[in-house]
């Protein structure tokens, strides 16, 4: 047989989670142990703040660049934040995807129903639950990052946003932070193989199904 150069596709992962579930710690250690993928860079109409990088932290665009991708459908999801414009260029991930690289998405369930009507077919979603909303509750304080109002709003949030637990791929329930860890590794692993992102299976079976008719059904 003919030598086939296979690449696996890479895929939209995302992982949302109420504030405190665990999220961007396990997106860290993800980007950390798995040097294919990265994180997804989004634009803005805000000013950089010093040390921001463009390209790197953000791609910072005017206002009117950012509603004419919009109208031109180059946007995977957008939305305004404080009087700010935030979305996803398409063309980034999407060269990412076609060279085999992962791109993670850090994004609540707005973005990621977002996402799953314009990029449904690339998209695996991942939802991250706290082993209990007493351990959440903890988490949130042991950070010592919010006053007690702010916390409580957070505590307030979280019931809405489980509201959409349903709509996601996987669920993991973030009790130890290595298992975490090691259930999103095998999720990414499993979709990696499925057979709409092997690329070349397609010539690599009609070509061993040619052999073997060749050889034994003449």
């Amino acid at each position: 047989m003919s030598d086939y150069t296979f690449i696996n596709r890479g895929v939209m992962f995302v992982l949302s989670s109420p504030s405190g579930a665990g999220k961007s710690t396990l997106s860290k250690l993800l980007l950390h142990a798995d040097k294919n993928i990265t994180l997804s860079i989004s634009a803005t109409t805000r000013e950089a703040r010093p040390g921001e990088i463009d390209g790197k932290d953000y791609f910072f665009i005017s206002i009117e660049e950012f509603r004419k991708k919009i109208d031109n459908g180059e946007m995977l999801e957008w939305a305004e934040v404080f009087g700010n414009l935030y979305g996803t260029p398409k063309t980034p991930v999407y060269n990412a995807l076609d060279a085999g690289k992962d791109v993670l998405f850090d994004i609540d369930w707005q973005g990621t129903q977002q996402l799953h009507a314009t990029a449904k077919a690339e998209l695996v979603r991942v939802f991250i639950l706290p082993p209990t909303a007493n351990a959440l509750e903890q988490r949130l304080h042991s950070r010592a990052q919010d006053s007690i109002e702010v916390i409580n709003a957070r505590m307030k949030g979280a019931s809405r946003e489980l509201e959409h637990w349903a709509e996601y791929d996987y669920i993991i329930i973030n009790d130890d932070l290595k298992t975490s860890e090691e259930k999103l590794k095998a999720i990414l692993y499993a979709e990696k193989q499925k057979r709409i992102r092997q690329t070349g299976l397609v010539e690599f079976v009609r070509d061993m199904q040619g052999e073997l008719r060749t050889k034994f059904e003449e």
